[in-house]
């Protein structure tokens, strides 16, 4: 085995049964790679072992044979069995893509660290929540092999505030599911809308966890500021996994009643892109993302976005998409502009199709194969 291919496994036991941006990256970064040759093992749930032998079926798959559901069986599962897994499947490198990784195990090792926001932007998060991913971070930092990061502004991000080597970092883009993200058809902006209950009515788009780093509570006070002057006012639909930001509730009872915003919940994957492609724009005023994978899925379905400068969203964004200040006034004043000026929500929406084809799931593959690659000649050295 040479080690520009070594033999990989990846824990996909942290991947949650509804998948936020995380679940994503994992299934989209395990079928890229078995499409790609790599010599591939895959760890999961039990739930998730049909998925995993459909989306990569020459991938060996190794379902866990014990209950790993809370946070702490898992994290035990992992100290104790997976290290032993790992020495009985005879891999090179295991690839833990969600923080977390064994303390002690005989292989290179590779972690994903999607962001540093738990340390720049901890009031973001709950305590604990902040403190857990604080020290495994740290603790990923000093013992993995390699850590993979999604953009360069985590990688400067880690190195200012955790103390991150630079030389242990490997920076690897995001690529966006083109089967599940694409321009909709008229039929599937259609079923988006009746599942709504849209009607024809225009509408904004918003799509991610309602948490206080999504900053949705300004973005709904910018919303009815530039919904106020609309002759016709869109509808705006916040879409995702209910939160814990606590000032949502307060910013949608101060709504006023001729305006409509509609709490969607979680959505199908089969209606997201007809939702992000068919809505009049794309709002996503993030206070700060490792990558930003919503507002790359929604560019590639044509959506014309407004999005912040924070972090790494410029990085996906580039020219393609509007900013904002993350204020309700600038969103407001953003949401009025675009609103007004449907040529130039087509010139960007244009732009974003263009632009997303730059981001592929086989591209981040090949170079996480590489960083699989560099890893293990990392660990043979320090051995």
């Amino acid at each position: 085995m040479s080690l520009a291919d070594p033999r990989v496994l990846i824990d996909a036991t942290a991947v949650p049964a509804d998948r936020g941006g995380v679940g994503r990256y994992v299934d989209s970064l395990v079928a890229a790679l078995a499409a790609d040759g790599a010599a591939l093992s895959v760890v999961c749930q039990p739930r998730d072992a049909d998925l995993y032998a459909e989306i990569a079926p020459t991938a060996r798959l190794v379902p866990t044979s014990e209950s790993i559901t809370t946070r702490t069986s898992r994290l035990t599962w992992e100290q104790t069995t997976l290290p032993r897994l790992v020495r009985r499947l005879g891999v090179d490198v295991l690839h833990s893509p969600h923080y977390t990784m064994p303390l002690a195990t005989p292989t290179a090792s590779v972690v994903t660290l999607h962001d540093a926001t738990f340390f720049t932007d901890a009031v973001l998060h709950h305590s604990i929540k902040a403190r857990f991913f604080r020290a495994w971070t740290k603790a990923a930092l000093l013992r993995a092999s390699l850590c993979v990061v999604p953009s360069a502004a985590t990688a400067t991000e880690l190195t200012r505030v955790a103390g991150a080597d630079p030389n242990g970092l490997a920076v690897i883009q995001h690529g966006v599911d083109t089967d599940r993200f694409h321009p909709p058809s008229p039929e599937e902006a259609d079923a988006a809308r009746a599942l709504l209950g849209l009607g024809t009515a225009p509408y904004v788009a918003f799509l991610g966890a309602l948490e206080p780093r999504k900053n949705v509570p300004a973005l709904v006070r910018g919303f009815a500021a530039a919904a106020r002057g609309q002759a016709e006012p869109p509808t705006l639909v916040l879409a995702g996994q209910p939160g814990w930001d606590r000032q949502v509730e307060r910013a949608l009872d101060a709504v006023p009643h001729r305006l409509r915003v509609i709490r969607a919940g979680y959505l199908p994957f089969e209606h997201l892109a007809g939702f992000l492609g068919g809505a009049a724009l794309v709002a996503y005023p993030s206070l700060g993302e490792g990558f930003g994978l919503p507002v790359l899925e929604a560019m590639a379905c044509g959506a014309c976005v407004l999005t912040t400068r924070r972090l790494s969203l410029p990085e996906v964004g580039g020219d393609a998409v509007a900013y904002c200040g993350v204020g309700a006034g600038d969103i407001g004043a953003a949401l009025a502009d675009l609103l007004d000026d449907p040529g130039r929500r087509a010139d960007l929406s244009a732009a974003a199709q263009r632009r997303a084809k730059e981001f592929s799931w086989h591209t981040s593959a090949t170079a996480h194969r590489a960083a699989y690659g560099r890893a293990l000649t990392l660990h043979r050295r320090a051995r």
